[in-house]
């Protein structure tokens, strides 16, 4: 069964800005980026509980080719994407979305 996935705020605001970031450095690597973190959000929303916990009850699904991790959390009609995080970023800032 896939559940619905609904983004935080924050996490959509992360997605954007670190799209744009990627298009002003190549036209088009924008675009990849964000088809990673579809490829990434499809496969959280098919088997999240195939994710490892990272903290308290949120769960990570790491990126490919870009370093970047999606954060999220499984409710009971849905999963809610909590960060789109770049790997050197300070955890706490994620780690105290709820």
């Amino acid at each position: 069964m896939t559940l619905s996935v609904a983004f935080r705020r924050a996490a959509f605001r992360e997605l954007v800005e670190a799209a744009e970031w990627y298009e002003e450095r190549r036209a088009g690597l924008g675009i990849e980026f964000v088809a990673e973190i579809n490829r990434a959000v499809e496969l959280l929303a098919n088997y999240p509980e195939r994710f490892p916990l990272m903290h308290k009850d949120v769960r990570c699904v790491r990126v490919r080719r870009f370093p970047y991790s999606v954060f999220f959390r499984i409710e009971t009609q849905r999963i809610v994407v909590l960060a789109v995080f770049h790997a050197r970023r300070d955890p706490l800032v994620w780690q105290q979305r709820r």
